[in-house]
């Protein structure tokens, strides 16, 4: 059952926090600190977390209502949360009891450390190394990007298995165990707050009780725990960031024109039609999120087609509508006070974060053929 219907309260400083704060995040490259500590000042870390660990039990489509709104203010806020909420998925299904209650303590901000240099936008195919010495695990590994990465308590981390059959296996890795290694800062074209970083980890050591679910199991918990959420809010980013820009777009347009003319930028019918083309692509790009959220909750047969096409289908909208919101804004779109010039650079992540767009389509297009995924 969802929550998100009695969450505005609890939400709005954390939106409160994301507007204020938005332009300085992008334009110092900094952490969003402020929305995330009014994320856990309202209780909202525990989202997805099980009510029986003090979270508030939330789904899929709580977690991403909640991104959607925050993303509509600051894209980098966004991110962060959507990898927070991802990883405390994996750990609600997974980890101790006392994690989780850190999770809905606000004490643990957690992440995914999947992605790898070696295996690119295949994250289910890690190439880091397990090994078994006593009641202790040796990880090597080469991560490419981790969101949150000096900022996050601890990791949600992939590896090969160590003896098991399977792509992977799942662990716990504190941000300050000895032999981890991050490059940074993070100096990016868009999502420019959220502290993604390349780590490395040099026969890091962790307890052999933070594996999360069984040595091999890791990708059953990628494709059954973590892919259907993490969509669902990628998606609700690049939604929220469209949302963001075409306020803003029409607000300039409606409010700034040709004084000389005694008439605004509205006026002109190219303009209006542009504005209207983008918000009918917004709003389907809405549409199929809102089927994909009914479907993940339902357990509707067609669940895995709509987590791979909502993805795809609003990080895809979403280039095509920030650019038209930069179009119909014309030079006031490149200064900053509009607010469509870093929503652009923002959305430009979507397509090219693991499962990339090319990737996903590649999936649908076996899906609907009769082929196997992977």
């Amino acid at each position: 059952m969802s929550v998100f219907a009695s969450l505005e309260d609890r939400l709005r400083p954390v939106l409160t926090a994301a507007a204020e704060h938005a332009v300085q995040v992008d334009s110092d490259a900094a952490f969003p600190t402020a929305t995330v500590n009014a994320l856990r000042e309202a209780g909202l870390f525990g989202l997805v977390t099980p009510v029986a660990h003090g979270g508030l039990g939330g789904g899929p489509d709580d977690a991403a209502r909640v991104v959607e709104r925050i993303a509509q203010h600051c894209g980098s806020s966004a991110m962060v949360i959507c990898m927070h909420y991802a990883g405390a998925t994996v750990l609600a299904h997974n980890a101790s009891a006392e994690v989780n209650q850190a999770v809905a303590q606000g004490e643990h901000l957690s992440t995914l450390a999947f992605s790898e240099a070696g295996s690119r936008s295949h994250f289910w195919a890690p190439l880091s190394t397990a090994k078994a010495d006593g009641d202790e695990i040796i990880i090597d590994a080469r991560k490419s990007w981790v969101t949150s990465a000096g900022k996050a308590t601890a990791y949600v981390w992939s590896s090969q298995p160590m003896s098991a059959e399977g792509p992977s296996t799942i662990w716990l890795v504190p941000a300050d165990a000895d032999g981890l290694a991050r490059s940074g800062p993070f100096d990016g074209l868009g999502l420019r707050g959220n502290d993604s970083t390349p780590v490395a980890a040099n026969a890091v050591r962790i307890p052999a009780s933070n594996r999360l679910g069984g040595d091999g199991g890791g990708f059953d918990v990628m494709m059954g725990q973590v892919l259907p959420v993490f969509n669902l809010m990628n998606a609700a980013c690049s939604i929220g960031l469209m949302e963001g820009a075409l306020q803003g777009a029409a607000g300039h347009v409606s409010g700034t024109g040709y004084e000389h003319l005694s008439s605004h930028l509205r006026d002109l019918p190219t303009v209006r039609a542009y504005l209207a083309k983008a918000r009918v692509k917004a709003d389907m790009a809405r549409t199929l999120w809102e089927d994909a959220m009914a479907a993940v909750t339902s357990g509707r047969p067609d669940t895995m087609l709509r987590v791979l096409e909502v993805k795809a289908a609003a990080g895809d909208a979403a280039l095509d509508v920030l650019a038209t919101t930069m179009r119909v804004c014309g030079g006031a779109a490149f200064r900053k006070e509009v607010g469509v010039e870093r929503r652009f650079r923002d959305a430009q992540a979507a397509s090219v974060m693991a499962p990339t767009s090319d990737v996903l389509y590649d999936f649908i297009g076996k899906a609907i053929t009769g082929m196997e995924l992977f």
